[in-house]
This record gives C-alpha cells, structure tokens and sequence, in this order.
C-alpha cells in the first residue's frame, strides 16, 4: 500500500482542513479533520502511500497550502474551481466530509476542474496589484461624494475631476460652513490616498524591475507600469494557454454568442474573467488606438462600419491580447 499512489481531497478551512484519502479503486482509506499545517497533512496521509496525487478547492489561504504540500511535502496537487466541483455533486448538502470526499474523487478519475496554481512571486504581485486597486477605488468614491455635494448646491466646476485646477476651484469656491468643512476634509483624504497610490506605484516597480515580462510590455507605446503590473499579475504564465484566443477569452474579451437556430447573433462580451483585468485592457485599447498606427487603422475601418466607440475599443483589446499572447510565451516567465 505504502508503494501505491493515493488521491486525496482537502476541504480547506482557516481552523482546519478535511482530509479524505481513496485508494486506485476508490476505497476511503482515511476520511478526518486535521490541523491547517502541511506538515501535520504530510504526516497523516504518507502512512497509506508514497506518491500522492491531491485537490484543494481554491479559496483564500488554499494557495499558500498548496505552494507548500507542493514545494516541501513533494505532492502532486491541483487547485479546483469550487463553482465547477459544486455543480458536479450529487445533492444541495453540503458537508467537509462530503466536499473532501469529492475533491479526491475527481482527481482519482481526472475529472478535477483545475485552475491554475500561481507561483508566489505572482501571487505577491497581484496582492500588490489589487492593494492599489482598493486605494483607487477609494479615491474614485470621495471624488463622487464631492460630485454630489456639488449638485445639491448646484455648482458645476467646468473641468476634469482629480486635476489641479479642479482641487484649486474647490478650495475657492464659496460653500456654506458645513459644506466648506466637508469638502476640506475630503481633499485631506484626497491628497493622502494619491501619495499612498504613488508609493504603492513605486513598490510596484521596484518589485518588477527584473520581471522580463513586466519590461517587455512596459516597452510596447500606450503601456505603462499599472497595466503591465495587472497584466503580468492577473494572467502570470502566458504559456498555460493554448493559443491567443483562449487568452482573450479569459481576459473577458470574446464575444458572447447568443445564436438559436438560424438566428445568429452576439449579446457583447462574455460574463466571465477577472472584470478588473477586462477594464485595464479596454483602458489600454483606448490609449493603442489613439498612438498605434496599426490599431489607429483598425479602429478606423470598424468605426467607417458603424461600430460604436465600446465595441471597438472590446475589439482593439481582443486583438491586441490575441497578438500579445504570442510574443509572451517566447519570453522566460520570471516567476
């Protein structure tokens, strides 16, 4: 038994984790909790086989388990999609002996939905990444309060929100005392997120100095650090997609198909993929088309067809993802 492979599922909790172990035929070996420590899993499963062959639902924290059972423990473990293994059971119930026993199932017979294990420097980076987002967000969220004050004492500052002329109207411009404490208020926090966005910038590209793929997409006109951070962070190794288009349909870029019959038909783009990685590749395709002559000239012949503006920003963004794919894989992932 100890010479034989073992499959095994782990239900992942922040306490602790469900372990369920079947043998090539299927026969539960091993169903119980144990503690969320991959040594303490190493321990409890190398009594019933040597080579290990393992799931773990992906969730927050199942990564960081994996990268170790992986790295230190020396098995063979997969990330599940949970939506996938959910729609895959028997029954609404839902147990961690029931979920255990699922995961090693599917990796017994190969019917695991897998998602891709991101290394730990990606992981970092997309850690850094989304922290950024978050401030952005943020600072998106105070603009629009002032906007609305603003609209409640009907005034209208005529320019750009974010710009300094817009922080200097606000300073000026006459409001009632509360309104004026308000606002002064906001662009104090105003002011401390930007400062905070730059430094998260400047780590950003300390992180990624030596990262060739990072560099290479940092020299392509209209791509600057934050889109090649996401990039490189929300997609990691190009070389885990077969071709450009299944990379485009990842990144939320392909078109919906909504065809019955003779009927054909397109209902925009797909409701899948990361949605912050799908608008920082429109953002960028809005910048391609304005500085690239070859997507200049492709968004002239879709416009001369009556395309509107956001289609043909989703279309420059699915080509140029689709033409990208191809000069990344021949690059050495720095992960």
């Amino acid at each position: 038994m100890r010479d034989s492979t073992v499959y095994v599922g782990v239900d992942y909790a922040t306490a602790f984790v469900q372990v369920c172990v079947l043998d090539p035929g299927g026969r539960v070996l091993l169903n119980r909790r144990c503690e969320n420590d991959w040594l303490a899993l190493a321990r409890l499963v190398r009594p019933f086989g040597a080579a290990v062959r393992a799931a773990i639902e992906a969730c927050t924290g199942a990564a960081d388990l994996a990268d170790q059972l992986l790295q230190h423990a020396g098995w063979s473990i997969d990330l599940a999609h949970p939506g996938y293994v959910q729609r895959m059971k028997r029954g609404p119930d839902k147990t961690d002996f029931t979920d255990a026993r699922m995961l090693a199932d599917l990796v017994r017979v190969g019917y695991l939905p897998r998602v891709w294990l991101a290394p730990q420097s990606v992981r970092e980076l997309r850690r850094l990444v989304r922290f950024r987002q978050d401030l952005v967000n943020r600072r998106r969220a105070l603009k629009l309060r002032i906007s609305a004050l603003l609209r409640d004492h009907r005034l209208k500052p005529g320019m750009r929100s974010g710009t300094r002329a817009w922080h200097g109207w606000l300073k000026a411009v006459p409001l009632p005392a509360q309104s004026r404490w308000i606002v002064d208020q906001t662009l104090a926090d105003l002011d401390a997120l930007d400062e905070r966005i730059r430094l998260v910038e400047a780590r950003l590209a300390e992180y990624t100095a030596d990262d060739v793929v990072v560099q290479r997409l940092r020299g392509i006109k209209g791509i600057g650090l934050v889109t090649a951070c996401v990039l490189r962070a929300e997609i990691g190794d190009p070389t885990r997609f077969h071709n450009g288009k299944q990379l485009a349909r990842f990144c939320g870029l392909s078109p919906q198909n909504a065809s019955s019959g003779e009927r054909q038909a397109d209902a925009g783009l797909i409701n899948a993929g990361n949605r912050a990685l799908r608008s920082t590749l429109i953002e960028a395709a809005h910048r391609l088309k304005r500085c690239d002559p070859r997507w200049i000239a492709f968004a002239e012949q879709l416009r001369a067809r009556g395309k509107p503006g956001s289609v043909i920003a989703a279309a420059v963004a699915n080509r140029w993802v689709r033409k990208l794919y191809h000069e990344l894989i021949t690059l050495t992932p720095a992960a």
